[in-house]
């Protein structure tokens, strides 16, 4: 099972987008891939047709036994979506309410670690879809994972984003055997647009080691594909921003197996 998290702390660059974009274009392969939505908003969840409002079970439950998830829970909370080689572990609004709850105890920080040990088997790839905000869930999802997918609107008010998203980074890899491998991805590409053209110029300067020196453009069929409830590849296998993730996960694929390769 390989982990992959994608996470920016500020929200409407692409996150959930990316996720299950990249989640589809593995499960068109035959991959099984679990999607984990982590944001209290549950966009992830509502793309798939669930409404976070009115689930009583999600990945909250996980979280309710003092840092420990008991034997199969995880199993129990899988949703089935659009595609038949992704599950969904949903969201709830309730998750909301986890910083106050866990404020006063410790351990919560692994509870998604365990979760995923209980379905090593079940599943090829995991894609977890973090909230904008550093808290109990996004450690949890940084703690999971073994590589981290930053998506970055090109425009200049995601740069603050990606500098507190990397300073999170480098905090939460002090307290890491090895630092967590991480790819920056411009999002909403507008080529017309000069704020896009800067904005890439500057992630090209500023960030070279660790970015994609591709883009997702912007495109409509990306939207198109949430509104049905499918993964992008689903609606139009050869939609701009479809090949532009597709180009993204070979990228991504290619990255893994060289780290994996250099620690063998």
């Amino acid at each position: 099972m390989r982990v992959w998290a994608v996470a920016n702390q500020k929200g409407g660059v692409g996150k959930t987008t990316s996720a299950v974009a990249l989640a589809g274009l593995l499960a068109d392969q035959g991959q099984r891939v679990l999607v984990v939505d982590l944001d209290p908003h549950g966009s992830m969840t509502s793309y798939f047709g669930h409404d976070p409002d009115q689930l009583t079970s999600s990945v909250f439950n996980l979280f309710q036994h003092n840092g420990q998830v008991p034997e199969g829970l995880a199993a129990a909370l899988l949703l089935d979506t659009s595609h038949p080689n992704i599950q969904l572990l949903p969201s709830s609004t309730s998750l909301a309410t986890l910083e106050r709850q866990s404020a006063s105890q410790g351990g919560y920080g692994l509870v998604l670690s365990r979760a995923l040990a209980q379905l090593w088997n079940d599943f090829q790839f995991v894609i977890i879809d973090s909230p904008p905000l550093l808290g109990v869930s996004m450690i949890n999802a940084l703690a999971a994972c073994e590589q981290l997918v930053i998506p970055v609107q090109t425009e200049f008010l995601a740069l603050k984003g990606l500098e507190r998203m990397v300073h999170t980074l480098n905090m939460v890899n002090r307290s890491r055997k090895q630092a967590l491998p991480y790819t920056i991805v411009p999002t909403l590409f507008d080529r017309r647009t000069q704020a896009s053209l800067s904005t890439l110029r500057m992630l090209r300067r500023d960030y070279a080691d660790h970015l994609w020196q591709a883009y997702i453009p912007i495109d409509t069929k990306l939207r198109d594909a949430s509104l049905a409830g499918v993964v992008p590849s689903q609606l139009d296998t050869g939609a701009r921003g479809v090949l532009a993730y597709r180009a993204l996960l070979r990228y991504l694929l290619a990255q893994s197996l060289s780290r994996r390769e250099q620690v063998a």
